[in-house]
Order: C-alpha cells, then structure tokens, then sequence
C-alpha cells in the first residue's frame, strides 16, 4: 500500500483544537458531575426524600434517558445543515440545558413528599432529554472532526482532562456558591443558575471553533438514506462495541458508587462533611496527570492493556480504607492512589468507540456514527443509573436516616458496601471484558483498508445489506 493511501487521514490539529473541543466537556460536567456528586444528597439530606424512593427514581430516569440517547443519536446521523451534523444541536441545545439544569434544584418546598417525588421525576427527566441532546452530538462530533486516530486520542484527552477540570470546579465551587447565596435550597438554585451561564458559554465556543471535517467515502450510501433496520443489523455485527458498551456500563457503575458514597463517607466515617473537596481533589489531580501520560502509554503498550493494569490496582486502591476508615489523612492518600490510575481509564474510555465506529463500518460497509456513539451513552447511562439507585437503595437498606445525626451499625456498614465492596465488583467485571476486547491487534489493518476505500472508493455493502438497502430504494420509488 502507498505512503500516500496510509497517511491519508493524518490531520493537523493543534491546541486551540484540542482545549476548545475539552470545553464541551467541561460544560457537561457542570451538570454530569452534580447528578453524581451531589444529586442523592440533595435530594435526601436538603429536600427530605427517602434513599430508597431517590434511588429508584434514579434507576428509572436514567433508564429512560438511555432511550432518549438511541433517538437523539439516530436523529444526528439524519441531521444535515450548513452547520454540519453535530455542531447546531450545541447551537442550540445550551440555553435549553442550562435551564433544566436549574430547575433540578427548585423543589417545592412546602408541598407533600408526593408532590416533590413528581417534580424530581419531570424536571430529571427533562434534563435527561436535554443533556442527551447536547451529549451525543457532543460525543459523534469526535468521529466527525478527523479520522486521525492519534488526534481522535488527543481530541478524547483533553476532553476527559478538561471533564475533571468541570468536576473539580463543580466539587469545590458548589458549596462555596450555595453558602454565598445564602444556603438552603435557594441557594443551590442561584449557584447552578451562575454555573449554567457558564455552560451555556462553553457550549458555544465547542461550536464556533470546530469543524466536521469528515467525508464518507465515494459509493458508500448516505446515512440519511439508511432503514433503521439496516442500521440496527449493522450494529449487531459489531461485536467489538458490545464489548466496550458492556467496559462503560460496569465502570460507570464502579465510577456512579464512588461519587455517591464519598459525601456520606465524608459525613459519617471523618466527621467533615466539607472534606468532599479536599478528598475529590486528592482523586483528580492525579486522575488528570494520568490523562496525559496516555499519549505516551497508549502507543507504547496499547489502550486495551493500560486498562486492565489500571483496574487492577483500582481494586487494591479500593480496599486501603479498611485499614484506617476514619483517618482522614490516610483516606486522602488512598484517594490519590485510585485518582493515579483513574486518569489512563477517563483517556481511554471514550476512545474505544470511535474505534469501534470504524471497525463497524470495515465490517459491514454500512456507516453509522450517531447510532453507535449514542448506544455507547446509553450504556454510561445505565451503569450510572444503576449506581445512583445503588447507592439510595444500599442506605436504605442499612436504615440510613438523613435526618440523624449519628447513623446505625447497618447505615454505616452500607456505606462500607457503596464505598468500597461494590465498585471492586464491577472492576472484576470490567477486567473479564476488556481481557477480550482484542481490536487493537486488527486496527491498522482496518484503518488501511479504509485508507484504501477513501482513495479508490467503498466496496458495496454486503449482500444481506444490500438487499435491505434495494428493498428500501424500491419502496421509496413506489411512493
């Protein structure tokens, strides 16, 4: 094969690329990061729902928006404008978001419990639609600006780097703003309205700046033109996007238990509720270090391998507390050791489906990112909802009281289980599927041959494709 074939997806992308594209992330996180963070606390400790009646309502909003993300995905691959694909959902998605974002926080506060169990269920899900809406196309925009793989890498490590910048912002600001506004609810509500203009601003500059450089190659059918069968059949055939689909739900379930303990770890076990901002700190600034050692690590060993070594000392990080559960010196120095590790699992974590993306249209001939990207959401949408309401539903069955004080043998034994027991599970989980998630052995082999594909043009799809895409056609002609 030709220099010319094999270098003809290299891309010349430089910082300004790479911090604005971050930017989008950032901005998601002002919202992601309070869902995790701060979300069941809110809602159990400042407006009074119970633990198990947040966990369940977590479960089912998030269940919900990972179907949202299928439709906002499916959508993306028929947008077309003089935008691009991906860009005017930004465009216009960021002063709707911002605003649901506030909302989450104004429950009312004199009303019955059923009543604010109803208002938490709109208003959550609302922002689910949204924050789908700006999420996915988010995410696709990746697969659109370059088909590069190193910059892809690059573009997906300043994401996460900045990502941790919006948690870190979020974990430490928050608390500080709603003080500021004067505690209680409504100052939770006139912080997240400051931290939303933020957003909305961030969201904008993702726009103004990028640019959807990606051209299908010549013969290769339009995805707008795409049954949702064929691009269903497609999907199925991809077995190595299972793979990382199942890695991003357990983790995310692992990374859901995380954030919810920590504050009532904080709370209970050190006696310093405002400790969540020293402790999330300790986990990130390491976390963010090891973002940008992957553009070493990655080319040397390969994103596949870093993982599994990552997680594997996740598990022993995960296990230090039990030696000194209430100091809170050494609490912070097993969180710097989960956060050392963290970092090259965030670097690699969004950078398997864009991979993936290829190795789907390699095998089937049939392109489609939006539906794969957004499949991938759907499944950190599961996992988080299912760590979310791990966490409400574990307390309560511990009989944690938000209203005590001092909580039970049980409650504290719960929050044991969600600090530490659980997420090690699911990091055994994720060993087993990244030890066969193997695309990294075939993926030159992939990417030349789509190198050759641009250059001379795409193969037909195959013929059980084909045969659904004439069928199609024939159907549109009878209309």
């Amino acid at each position: 094969m030709s220099s010319a074939i094999t270098t003809s997806f290299k891309e010349k992308l430089g910082l300004k690329d790479y911090v604005a594209y971050g930017f989008g992330d950032m901005a998601i996180n002002f919202t992601f990061g309070s869902l995790g963070m701060f979300v069941v606390y809110f809602y159990t400790d400042i407006v009074g729902i119970s633990a198990a009646a947040v966990g369940t309502l977590m479960l089912i909003s998030r269940s919900f928006d990972g179907i949202i993300d299928v439709c906002v995905g499916t959508l993306v691959d028929k947008t077309h404008s003089k935008w691009g694909k991906a860009r005017p959902w930004l465009l216009f998605g960021a002063i709707p978001f911002g605003i649901l974002t506030v909302t989450l926080f104004a429950v009312p506060q004199n009303a019955s419990d059923t009543v604010k169990i109803i208002y938490i269920f709109i208003s959550y899900n609302l922002l689910m639609i949204a924050f789908s809406s700006m999420a996915i196309p988010y995410g696709t925009l990746n697969s659109l600006v370059t088909q590069d793989q190193g910059q892809r890498e690059k573009l997906n490590l300043s994401r996460m780097f900045l990502a941790q910048c919006g948690i870190l912002i979020i974990t430490n600001a928050t608390m500080p703003l709603v003080n500021a506004f004067g505690g209680g609810q409504m100052g939770w509500v006139l912080a997240y309205a400051v931290l939303s203009v933020i957003a909305c601003i961030l969201f904008w500059i993702v726009f103004g700046t990028q640019k959807e450089r990606v051209k299908i190659a010549k013969g290769t059918k339009k995805k707008s033109q795409y049954p949702f069968k064929v691009e269903i059949k497609a999907w199925l055939k991809n077995k190595y996007w299972f793979m990382a689909f199942g890695f991003l739900a357990f983790f995310h379930v692992a990374y859901s238990l995380t954030q919810g303990s920590l504050v009532y770890y904080a709370k209970y076990y050190l006696h310093q509720p405002d400790a969540v901002g020293v402790l999330t700190l300790a986990y990130l600034l390491p976390a963010m270090v090891g973002i940008l050692s992957c553009t070493k690590l990655f080319p040397k060993f390969g994103k596949t391998r870093v993982v599994i070594v990552c997680l594997v000392v996740s598990i022993i990080a995960y296990l230090l507390p039990l030696f000194a559960k209430e100091s809170y010196g050494f609490i912070v120095f097993t969180q710097i050791v989960k956060g050392i590790v963290y970092g090259p699992i965030l670097g690699s974590i969004w950078a398997f489906f864009p991979d993936t993306i290829e190795y789907g249209y390699w095998k089937t001939k049939i392109r489609v990112e939006g539906l794969l990207y957004s499949g991938g959401s759907l499944g950190q949408k599961i996992g988080l909802g299912i760590g979310t309401a791990m966490v409400g539903w574990v307390l309560a069955a511990g009989g944690y009281d938000g209203a005590k004080a001092v909580q039970s043998a049980g409650a504290m034994g719960a929050i044991d289980m969600i600090y530490v027991w659980l997420p090690i599970i699911f990091f055994v989980i994720c060993i087993v599927l990244m030890a066969m998630y193997r695309i990294d052995k075939i993926f030159p082999k992939v990417m030349s041959d789509l190198a050759e594909w641009k250059a001379n043009g795409a193969p037909k799809p195959d013929p059980e494709f084909q045969k659904l895409l004439d069928e199609a056609d024939a159907k549109a002609s009878d209309k």
